[in-house]
């Protein structure tokens, strides 16, 4: 046996307990999915039939498909908000020198100690007082409010290690600073701001609270909202097209991971070796 091999097989068996404990969840959520409604509650782990058709089901029974859309158009749009503020703004803070360049770092980082709920009665407010109450862009507008203060402090220290000399470079070659930031820079960054749109996206897709603050019909829900709502106050719950319903609910996000994968594998990897 190899020494390749050997090292494999061991780092399989040590990693394999995490892996069962990942997956786990998700294994028990997929099983009560294809259940019967009657094998529900019983003690089994495999159904007598797969029953795919509590997936379908569940598309029309629980109105899956506008909060889908929801979750989506809240999410994408939340996290471009962010970016196309976040970005300059950490550019400038990594780039230039000006006065309270400290205390917005500090403002920044002490942002991110407040949980929306403090916060989420004077949203509520001022939502109302605009006139969005019930209105999925008032939610999309929170949540990117949200995550610029994150996003800014992520990219910040990303664009840190991106040396300065390259811009010069451009700069000495005639291009302008704006240009040099869209032809030189941001190519540079692209990993970085990929994972930092991971997060912001993930946050944006699972955030509840405010969602079941500002939405009010049916119609507006997003996906944490809707599955929700197949629970509360139900006295009899549907398990499996609850189950389902989660279960579909996660395959955007692990389609993100699996379409940015390689982005994020080299933006974690920045600032590691300068």
């Amino acid at each position: 046996m190899s020494a390749k091999l050997k090292r494999t097989i061991v780092a399989w068996a040590v990693l394999s307990p995490l892996i069962v404990l990942i997956l786990f969840p998700f294994a028990v959520m997929f099983i009560t999915a294809i259940k019967p409604q009657q094998e529900v509650l019983r003690p089994t782990w495999w159904p007598s039939r797969i029953a795919w058709q509590n997936f379908i089901d569940m598309w029309s029974v629980t109105n899956f498909g506008p909060a889908l859309w929801n979750s989506v158009y809240v999410a994408v749009l939340s996290t471009l908000l962010a970016l196309v503020v976040s970005i300059p703004a950490a550019y400038a803070l990594n780039r230039y020198r000006f006065a309270g360049q400290g205390f917005f770092r500090q403002f920044l980082l002490v942002s991110q100690m407040l949980s929306p709920m403090v916060l989420v009665i004077g949203l509520f407010r001022l939502v109302v007082w605009l006139g969005l109450l019930d209105n999925v862009n008032s939610v999309v507008f929170v949540y990117g409010a949200f995550a610029v203060a994150f996003t800014v402090l992520m990219l910040q220290s990303y664009f840190a290690t991106i040396p300065r000399d390259l811009e010069e470079a451009a700069w000495v070659e005639g291009a302008s600073a704006w240009k040099a930031l869209i032809r030189v820079f941001l190519p540079l960054a692209l990993p970085a701001i990929t994972v930092t749109a991971i997060f912001a996206f993930i946050n944006s897709w699972n955030e509840f609270v405010i969602a079941l603050t500002m939405l009010r019909r049916q119609e507006s829900y997003t996906l944490p909202i809707q599955i929700f709502s197949l629970v509360a106050g139900r006295y009899t719950v549907e398990w499996h097209h609850v189950m389902a319903a989660t279960f579909v609910a996660t395959i955007p996000v692990a389609i993100v991971f699996a379409w940015l994968q390689r982005y994020l594998v080299r933006g974690l990897a920045i600032g590691a070796v300068k």
